[in-house]
């Protein structure tokens, strides 16, 4: 048991985590929410249950192109076996779907309406016969609204306000371009498998270039909202520093982009920082 428990937390990515739970927790409680049953519910549910099932039915249905992929077998993704996969795919449900019910029951109706779609579209990237991830941009967009989606709930659980919309875009934005950049790193052996993606479609330097430029717009907006959210799009901009060095990179270099996907992953513990100092500083002013 111990065992099965343990690849499972392998299989839902715990460095991504935070990318999840954090925006919800946070949005959560800066727009009005309290301590109350429904965020620790709803936080515990973005932290494993909610990322077990977004990575977990993606391992499943990626095997036969995972296994073909130097990169797969850490944390930037698994390459479980195919008798694990039911494993996976039960405790996906046996966690996510209690959780999901609670939360439907505790939210309003707006909120809950909302936590559906997200969850379609967690389920819709990967899924056979909806496998949004090999429709170039829809990929792209789907996969950020994985992302933005936990903070929309939060905000449609305490009433989403006009004023929220700026963050809302910038972050979308910035979802799709994280997207786009671990997609270009995965041109070659995604051909191979004859597997669509935004990057496999562009190509790896207009790719990488529309990347840049959407880490570049999303940083802006944030920065057009003033101080102190403007200390976060200036933080923001680190990304377009990571990335633009690649700015004519080539398909047949196309790999080589896996450095600035992996400082990519340790970047967001570096801006996550400085959003959490931003809202402690908004909070005690």
């Amino acid at each position: 048991m111990i065992h099965t428990i343990k690849k499972l937390i392998l299989v839902s990515r715990p460095i991504s985590w935070p990318n999840t739970a954090y925006p919800f927790a946070a949005a959560y409680l800066i727009s009005g929410g309290a301590l109350d049953p429904l965020f620790f519910i709803a936080t515990l549910y973005f932290i494993f249950p909610y990322n077990l099932l977004m990575y977990g039915i993606n391992d499943v249905f990626d095997y036969e192109s995972d296994i073909r992929n130097p990169r797969k077998g850490g944390i930037e993704g698994m390459r479980e076996q195919k008798a694990f996969h039911p494993t996976i795919v039960i405790g996906s449900l046996v966690l996510t779907v209690p959780l999901t019910i609670i939360m439907l029951l505790l939210g309003n109706v707006v909120a809950g309406l909302g936590l559906l779609v997200l969850t379609f579209f967690v389920v819709a990237y990967s899924i056979k016969g909806l496998r949004f991830k090999e429709r170039p941009v829809i990929d792209s967009i789907t996969s950020s609204i994985h992302f933005v989606g936990p903070a929309v709930y939060a905000l449609l659980l305490t009433g989403l306000q006009p004023n929220a919309w700026p963050y809302i875009l910038a972050f979308f934005l910035w979802g799709m371009a994280s997207h786009a950049l671990g997609a270009v790193q995965d041109i070659i052996p995604d051909r191979k498998a004859k597997i669509a993606s935004i990057a496999t479609v562009f190509g790896a330097k207009i790719t990488i270039r529309l990347v840049v430029m959407l880490y570049l717009i999303a940083s802006i907006i944030i920065i057009l909202q003033g101080v102190p959210a403007s200390i976060i799009g200036v933080a923001g901009l680190i990304y377009v520093a990571n990335v633009i060095r690649y700015w004519n990179v080539t398909d047949a270099l196309s790999a080589g982009t896996n450095k600035a996907w992996r400082r990519f992953i340790w970047l967001n513990l570096f801006t996550g920082f400085v959003v959490t100092m931003v809202l402690l500083y908004q909070v005690i002013i």
